[in-house]
């Protein structure tokens, strides 16, 4: 008897190991559907387009020098190709995008149509008119026709394509004739369109699909940027923030405009870096701290904000303090009402607690996570102030820990809507449980409750004994 408080807590840690258990298996459940969903994207865009970046337009030349070296009587002949490329001086993009969802069983894929007009000029352009020349003896030098070449990460997404030179239209191809970035479209330009002293301007009209993500790489000298799009919850990322946005319910709109002084887009395309994709829920590159050998972009995201799978696997990192405030508030009425509750009580009011993320993931593919979070938090109070009536002695006791149980749901929901103050709220929270237990407790005399317990104990054992 002397120690029962020692041993209900032992079997409450036991308990809480239980639970746990019961709570990283609820977490492998959750993983498991996050992979069956990244499973779902690939799925889409295997069949569609991927996240797309476009680059250009550029001007490029493949050429081959033939160097001719006498050995002895033998004329030995070596040849070495190479492209000539010239980058635009001013590049701008006028892109809007209307937002498809997709679908892949349960599991929906944000996709988008998007409509660019993008407008380039080339100052110095005229220079092709001049045929590459080696000064080394015994060098000659061929090139074929001057191709303008604009890369995209995943060309299937193309449905349309429109390329103008000095407002003459062009026969668009496939591919870019570019030697590390293939993937894209291109078109032969005619050497009569070029003028001594006068610069070239391009216009490209481009349909385009791709899913959750666009990007653009900044290679003019002066690179303008102007997006819009159907989608109120975009993410601007990459290596420069728009210098302007508009966001609404509707939707939203950006622009960027960056210098080539601020930007290393430019050499880094020269120098043949990767132009590096990323995937949602995966490690971006589109950023300041990327690898070097990756091109910088201008990048926005069309983030879903209620993904159910994101925000259960964010609920169920909540799970053991979830179970642990539950069983101090059970304790609480054991000591402030002199109550006793078994461990096994415990466990099933743990239980309860843990079905919950249970009901939440499995129900948010069906309903959203919203109403799959009202259902399955007034299911688990409901239940859990039916058998804490029980436990606790009475009706009245219950719904005070079930009206506790939904405070706690209501603080998880909020803290899974919160990004930037999500920490803080979650501290003050704690600390104001801990005031109020605290405050509960103050009188309490913890080395009298086990004497206490056991005097009652044994009173009810001589009762039953007096009563057979």
């Amino acid at each position: 008897m002397k120690n029962r408080l020692l041993s209900k807590g032992l079997a409450l840690c036991v308990m809480l190991i239980v639970l746990m258990l019961g709570m990283y298996q609820i977490q492998d459940v959750v993983q498991d559907r996050i992979r069956n969903r990244d499973h779902a994207v690939q799925s889409v865009v295997a069949s569609l387009a991927g996240p797309q970046t476009l680059m250009g337009p550029v001007l490029v030349q493949a050429c081959t020098r033939y160097t001719s070296v006498q050995n002895g009587k033998k004329t030995e002949t070596s040849t070495e190709n190479f492209q000539r490329m010239l980058l635009p001086d001013g590049l701008r993009h006028e892109a809007s995008a209307h937002m498809e969802e997709l679908a892949r069983g349960l599991h929906k894929v944000n996709g988008y149509v998007l409509k660019d007009s993008i407008s380039a000029s080339f100052v110095n352009a005229s220079e092709y008119l001049n045929t590459a020349t080696d000064s080394k003896a015994g060098t000659k030098v061929s090139c074929e026709p001057l191709q303008i070449a604009l890369a995209l990460s995943d060309a299937r997404g193309v449905r349309s394509a429109r390329i103008l030179a000095d407002q003459k239209e062009l026969t668009a191809e496939p591919g870019t004739g570019l030697e590390r970035y293939t993937q894209g479209i291109s078109a032969t330009l005619p050497l009569a369109l070029l003028q001594k002293g006068k610069s070239l301007e391009l216009s490209v009209q481009l349909e385009l699909v791709g899913t959750e993500r666009l990007a653009f790489v900044p290679l003019g000298s002066q690179s303008q940027v102007s997006l819009s799009a159907d989608w109120p919850h975009p993410s601007f990322g990459g290596s420069f923030l728009p210098t302007r946005r508009e966001i609404s319910e509707q939707g939203f709109s950006a622009n960027w405009n960056l210098s080539a002084l601020a930007s290393s887009a430019r050499q880094s395309f020269q120098q043949q870096a990767q132009l590096c994709p990323a995937g949602r829920d995966q490690e971006t590159y589109y950023d300041s701290a990327a690898p070097s050998g990756c091109l910088e972009t201008l990048t926005t995201d069309f983030v879903d904000p209620v993904n159910p799978y994101s925000l259960s696997d964010r609920a169920t990192k909540y799970g053991l303090l979830f179970v642990v405030l539950t069983f101090v508030a059970v304790a609480m009425f054991e000591v402030l009402k002199k109550l006793r509750v078994h461990p096994v009580q415990y466990l099933f009011v743990g239980s309860a607690l843990c079905s919950f993320f249970l009901l939440l993931i499995s129900l948010s593919e069906h309903l959203g996570f919203a109403s799959a979070y009202a259902v399955a938090a007034a299911a688990c109070v409901a239940l859990l102030a039916y058998y804490a009536s029980h436990i606790l002695g009475s009706f009245r006791l219950g719904l005070p820990f079930a009206a506790g149980i939904a405070a706690l749901y209501a603080l998880l929901y909020v803290l899974l809507q919160l990004e930037q103050t999500a920490l803080v709220v979650g501290a003050l929270a704690l600390f104001a449980v801990l005031t109020l237990l605290m405050v509960c407790t103050r009188k309490v005399d913890w080395y009298a409750f086990g004497g206490e317990a056991a005097k009652t104990a044994q009173s009810a054992i001589a009762d039953k004994a007096a009563q057979s």
